[in-house]
C-alpha cells in the first residue's frame, strides 16, 4: 500500500540511494523494527514541509498482526514532538486505523502524486497533538 515511494518502486538502487540520504540526515529519527528476530520494517519521523510528519512500513508477509501499531506506539514514545503529522492513502484503510489507534485524528486530505501507483491520489492528513 505504500504510495509515495521513488519513482521506479522496483529500483532497488534508487531505493538505496534513498535510504542512504535518511540515514545521513541528522534531522531524521529511524527506527527499526525487527518481529520474531527479522526486520520487519521500520518507523521514521521526518520534516518536509516544516512540520514533523511520521511514516512507517512493515513486510506485507506480516500485515494484519498489530506490528504496525505496537512498532507506531513504541516510536511514539522516543519521539515526542508535538504536533506530529502523518498522511495516507485514502484507501489504506488499515494504516488510517493504526495511525488512529496511535492517537492521529483527522483534520483534512490533499491530492499527491503516487510514484508506486503511477497516479494522483486522495490522502487523508492527521495530527497528533
Amino acid at each position: 500500500m505504500a504510495a509515495f515511494t521513488v519513482e521506479d518502486a522496483a529500483d532497488r538502487d534508487a531505493f538505496m540511494a534513498r535510504w542512504a540520504k535518511h540515514l545521513n540526515d541528522e534531522t531524521i529519527v529511524i527506527q527499526t523494527v525487527v518481529w520474531g528476530g527479522q526486520v520487519a520494517g521500520h518507523v521514521l519521523s521526518f520534516e518536509p514541509c516544516g512540520k514533523r510528519e511520521v511514516s512507517y512500513w512493515i513486510e506485507r508477509a506480516l500485515w494484519g498482526q498489530g506490528i504496525a501499531t505496537a512498532a507506531l506506539a513504541m516510536y511514539l514514545e522516543l519521539d515526542t514532538v508535538r504536533p506530529l503529522y502523518a498522511r495516507a492513502a485514502q484507501d489504506n484503510v488499515a494504516s488510517l486505523r493504526v495511525l488512529e489507534k496511535c492517537g492521529f485524528t483527522r483534520y483534512g486530505t490533499d491530492i499527491g502524486f503516487a510514484n508506486a501507483r503511477g497516479a494522483e491520489i486522495a490522502e487523508i492528513l492527521l495530527k497528533l497533538a
